[in-house]
Parts: structure tokens; C-alpha cells; sequence
């Protein structure tokens, strides 16, 4: 279960520091993909290291079917910041 744990700290730490540079991104670029791609990154945090981080604790093996859809949310968050880097338009 250590390996396990440590799996969910890696992609969660990860996948902070892309938070944090959407949340730059926010400031400078407009447009709803930065959002969505901001949306996405917290649920594939809270799907995938969260399920992790509760089977590594003991939860129900059953809990471990949500990390699947976390690892989906953290591909479309990075495709979502991707396209709103591409077709950005800057305030003003």
C-alpha cells in the first residue's frame, strides 16, 4: 500500500503545480478553456490520488473502480489547457 500511497502523491503533486499555472494562465489569457482545464485537473486530483489515497487507508477495494475516471479527467484537463494556450486571446 506504500507504493500505492506514493502514487497518489506524485500525480497529486504533479498536478498542483499544473493548478497553479492554469491559475497564472487565468490572469493572462481569457477564455473558457483555462477554466475547464482548471475544473479537470481538481477532479482528476479528487478521483484519482483521492481514490488512491483511501485504498492505501483501507477503503473498500470497490472505491479503487474511480481512479480509472481520474486518470480521464487529468488527460481532458491537459487537453483543455492545451486549446486554450493555442486560441488564447489576451484581456484588453
Amino acid at each position: 500500500m506504500r507504493a500505492v500511497w506514493q502514487t497518489a502523491v506524485q500525480y497529486h503533486a504533479w498536478h498542483a503545480v499544473a493548478l497553479l499555472l492554469v491559475g497564472l494562465a487565468g490572469f493572462h489569457l481569457e477564455g473558457g478553456w483555462i477554466k475547464a482545464a482548471g475544473w479537470l485537473l481538481v477532479a482528476g486530483i479528487v478521483l484519482f490520488s483521492g481514490s488512491l489515497y483511501a485504498l492505501a487507508l483501507g477503503a473498500p477495494r470497490g472505491l479503487g473502480a474511480l481512479t480509472p475516471f481520474g486518470g480521464v479527467m487529468f488527460i481532458l484537463g491537459w487537453i483543455a489547457l492545451a486549446i486554450g494556450v493555442i486560441y488564447a486571446r489576451t484581456p484588453g
